[in-house]
């Protein structure tokens, strides 16, 4: 019964970290937006710039930016990946791997969480409480050892509910059994490994992501791999993040003792070895400590690979991160993508030029990024959301903003996406945006999100039918939503005909009790 705990425990979070919340550029000013790019908006005319402004971005640049949503959703601070990607290429600098294989390390690191939402949804059930929460405080325990894995669990299972709902919540969690565990950590593990091979990188890099959670005495998941059966890659991400997290929690100190107590059970000695040689390199912890996470990261970038992301590679990228948003919850399912798809389709309406198409296709395939950020326990709620509950909700366009201004020449995408649940008349959030501060291209990425959300399943309330929706579009337009917009969805209805996408909301949350 523990061993099943434990891997179930495992299985979600393989590091954990706490911290100051370091890494962030620019995401603590004021916000002050400027319409002076933007015509007049009475004239009907587009922005003189594009979302996505014209110049080289380095792929280096794009996915430590977005690493930030992984962190999010494993309830870590953020720059987690980012740090955890510069303690592993230290690491690889000292083993002195081959050029090829640390390009494959570096993605692996960054990417390392892509996995994580498929899990969330899972493990929000299976304790009855806030999975972030759940994740971000195992890192203070050693879960293969039978009394912490006990109390820990005793403690956060349904913190809200009585002793005796507490006693049977914490032997269903027990009553998975080590298969049970064995799947879930399979889940997050593969779901990171295909995405990472969907975006092109290398099967290296893939196979480092899935065997995240193997250790070197064979009892990690989900394969059950040992020693040098385990890829070297996926052995220095384990380490990594697990020196990162303790590092945050009590310094190289603590690195020290950590890594000393797991050699040759969680980790390769030979890797212990050389993090103890580390812990006295002063100046490589104080850069950790001190300095921007996700500038660094791009600086370890390996010179003679540095790559730049073109229009194709951006697209591909920006739907791998929506993927990892909508398998957070089965009610999200495919949400991100649909109204990637309608801005697209409603700005061609509109008259927007193809590349202000493409980039309002990118802008709903990112908008949801800070969802990342707020528990299942409220995302998944069968019932109306409490105050508190609603604040965090609203909370998370500005957590997109906030990935997204850490990318270069994304400034513009990022306002947009900060502004899917601002409303004409000023009640929307999270900012109270009104008319005059929502140009056109803010105006359509709102009406594609309500749309779609109006006619998908909650777990509160049913899908509603077309006609009920539009309605209700229509009594708003001209209030929350922009007449022009919901005239051109309209159009787009009779030309497509949509159809309900229920079934295929029903199909995730059958897969998600399926697994449980």
């Amino acid at each position: 019964m523990f061993h099943g705990l434990g891997w179930l425990v495992c299985g979600f979070v393989s590091a954990e970290l706490s911290g100051p919340h370091r890494g962030l550029k620019r995401t603590m000013t004021a916000f002050a937006p400027s319409l002076q790019d933007f015509a007049d908006l009475s004239t009907g005319e587009f922005p003189s710039q594009r979302l996505i402004e014209p110049g080289k971005l380095r792929l280096s640049e794009l996915i430590s930016a977005l690493s930030v949503a992984l962190d999010l959703t494993e309830g870590q601070p953020a720059g987690h990946a980012a740090r955890s990607c510069i303690i592993g290429m230290k690491i690889a600098e000292q083993l002195q791997l081959p050029q090829d294989q640390l390009v494959h390390l570096y993605y692996a690191l960054l990417l390392k969480d892509l996995g994580c939402s498929s899990n969330a949804a899972k493990m929000c059930y299976l304790f009855g409480a806030d999975e972030r929460q759940i994740k971000h405080d195992l890192k203070s325990i050693d879960w293969t050892r039978m009394q912490a894995s006990v109390s820990f669990s005793w403690a956060h299972v349904a913190p809200e509910a009585s002793p005796l709902q507490k006693i049977l919540k914490v032997a269903a969690l027990f009553a998975t059994g080590p298969e049970g565990a064995r799947r879930l950590v399979e889940t997050r593990c593969e779901r990171g490994a295909t995405i990472a091979r969907d975006l092109g990188f290398s099967e290296q890099t893939a196979l480092a992501i899935r065997s995240l959670d193997e250790h070197w005495n064979g009892k990690g998941q989900p394969d059950g791999l040992k020693g040098e059966e385990i890829p070297l890659l996926a052995r220095i991400l384990g380490i990594s993040q697990t020196v990162e997290v303790f590092f945050q929690l009590g310094g190289a100190a603590k690195v020290s003792e950590i890594v000393r107590e797991r050699r040759g059970t969680w980790f390769d000695p030979q890797l212990v070895d050389i993090v103890l040689k580390l812990s006295n390199n002063a100046a490589f912890w104080e850069s950790v400590a001190t300095r921007n996470a996700l500038e660094l990261a791009v600086q370890w970038e390996v010179p003679d690979e540095i790559q730049y992301v073109d229009d194709d590679f951006m697209d591909r990228v920006c739907f791998a991160f929506a993927s990892v948003v909508d398998a957070k919850s089965p009610w999200t399912f495919n949400h991100s993508n649909v109204v990637a798809h309608l801005s697209r389709d409603l700005a061609k309406i509109l008259g927007f030029d193809e590349e202000m198409q493409r980039d309002m296709y990118r802008a709903g395939l990112l908008h949801d990024l800070g969802k990342l950020g707020v528990s299942n326990a409220i995302l998944d709620k069968p019932g109306k959301p409490t105050d508190e509950e609603f604040a965090a909700i609203r909370k998370h366009p500005d957590f997109s903003e906030k990935i997204l201004l850490n990318v270069p020449r994304f400034q513009q995408l990022a306002d947009v996406a900060a502004a899917h649940h601002e409303r004409m008349d000023g009640k929307g959030y999270h900012r109270r945006l009104v008319t005059e501060e929502l140009p056109l291209h803010y105006r359509i990425l709102a009406v594609a999100d309500v749309y779609d959300a109006l006619t998908a399943k909650r777990p509160y309330r049913d899908a509603m039918p077309l006609e009920k929706v539009m309605a209700i579009m229509d009594k708003d337009s001209g209030t929350s939503f922009a007449p022009e917009v919901v005239q051109a969805l309209h159009e787009w209805i009779e030309r497509n005909n949509p159809q309900t996408r229920v079934p295929q909301q029903l199909e995730a949350v059958d897969r998600l009790v399926d697994n449980i």
